[in-house]
């Protein structure tokens, strides 16, 4: 009884809470129930999506998504089968319909030794292994059940690495032209990676930073679903910027949110990079629309010692508008010893990085002399 009373007596915004995670959870568990029954009845098999996962020589990070698809996405190439999506455009609509495989059993082998491992609710592989691996790239075999065996990609970072590079996707290395409010829905249901265009420059900063440091980590972090993960490789692929590994967010309701944060996403992610790689100093680069100065100025005054420099694209007037306007901070003063650029496009930022000694300085030649 005394229990009961003390509940009752709780503020109403926590009973708010509870009442309104609950009520998500059920709606999350129903729709993932009902996917579940209709791909066991189309047939669907167990089917791996694989990742790019990143570490060091001492351990890796696997990650990688276990969901029920049409078994006729699965085709031969080059002697193996593997999901059609990971080599042929499909819209986003499809990657979100496919039932996630909630906490499916997983086994992974990399250098000849197996374990066996567990996705979360939402299918997710996202593992932390402890290994003995040299410098370079890697591939993880992921099997699930009856599953065709996926090759996943781990980047291994050598151990006296000391630079990296961090960099947002939408804004800062693709346009996406949308209100931001649109913008997930948009990614989860349509997205076609021939539909987004390069942000200019930025590909050709990106290779100037990796010709000047080859053994460098460069991820992409973002606020997009593990849904699109497929589509956003093959984008940055297609456009050569340097291959690495995505971190993205799951898509739905948590035990106190109807959605996940897509900021708490981004400071976590940055959080956990500042424990795995204490000596990395990271180029942290994003977009002035709303959040990325506020969330990488966070970053910086906590971990000074982390960034090299933070590099910030600055929307034009109608890129504002759609992301909701631009972040009203100043971030800059508060965070002493580390340098702020702002320019529009990715040449900007290099003229300006090349001074740092981050990127190689462009050699300019006059047409005269040349003649």
């Amino acid at each position: 009884m005394a229990t009961d009373n003390a509940s009752s007596q709780q503020p109403l915004h926590d009973r708010d809470v509870r009442e309104r995670t609950h009520l998500g959870l059920m709606i999350g568990d129903t729709w993932h129930s009902l996917q579940t029954r209709i791909a066991e009845k189309r047939g669907r098999v167990e089917t791996i999506i694989p990742y790019t996962g990143y570490g060091t020589t001492s351990w890796i990070r696997v990650l990688g998504r276990v969901v029920l698809s049409n078994p006729r996405d699965l085709r031969p190439l080059e002697g193996k089968e593997m999901m059609k999506p990971l080599k042929e455009g499909l819209r986003g609509w499809r990657n979100f319909t496919s039932a996630p495989v909630r906490n499916a059993e997983v086994t992974l082998e990399v250098d000849g030794t197996s374990q066996v491992v567990h996705a979360d609710r939402g299918g997710v592989i996202d593992v932390h292994l402890v290994v003995s691996l040299e410098p370079g790239w890697h591939t993880v075999r992921i099997k699930s059940g009856d599953s065709v065996v996926a090759d996943a990609p781990v980047r291994v970072v050598r151990d006296d690495v000391t630079f990296g590079v961090v960099s947002d996707i939408d804004d800062t290395v693709m346009v996406t032209a949308l209100p931001r409010p649109f913008l997930a829905a948009w990614n989860t249901f349509v997205l076609d990676e021939h539909a987004r265009t390069p942000t200019p420059g930025m590909s050709v900063l990106m290779e100037r930073i990796v010709r000047k440091h080859p053994d460098a980590p460069v991820l992409y972090l973002s606020t997009g679903a593990w849904n699109v993960a497929p589509a956003l490789t093959r984008f940055l692929s297609r456009n050569l910027y340097p291959a690495g590994p995505k971190l993205l967010t799951d898509w739905g309701p948590t035990r106190d949110r109807w959605f996940r944060s897509g900021q708490e996403h981004k400071r976590s992610s940055l959080e956990r990079l500042a424990e795995e790689f204490p000596s990395v100093q990271w180029l942290l680069i994003g977009d002035d629309g709303q959040h990325d100065e506020s969330i990488y100025a966070e970053f910086a005054r906590n971990h000074p010692r982390n960034v090299r420099a933070i590099a910030i694209r600055q929307l034009s007037a109608s890129e504002a508008v759609l992301a909701g306007g631009r972040s009203k901070a100043n971030p800059a003063g508060s965070t002493p010893g580390v340098p702020w650029i702002y320019a529009s496009d990715g040449a900007g930022m290099s003229d300006q990085l090349s001074t740092m000694g981050i990127v190689e300085s462009t050699v300019r030649i006059d047409p005269e002399d040349e003649a």
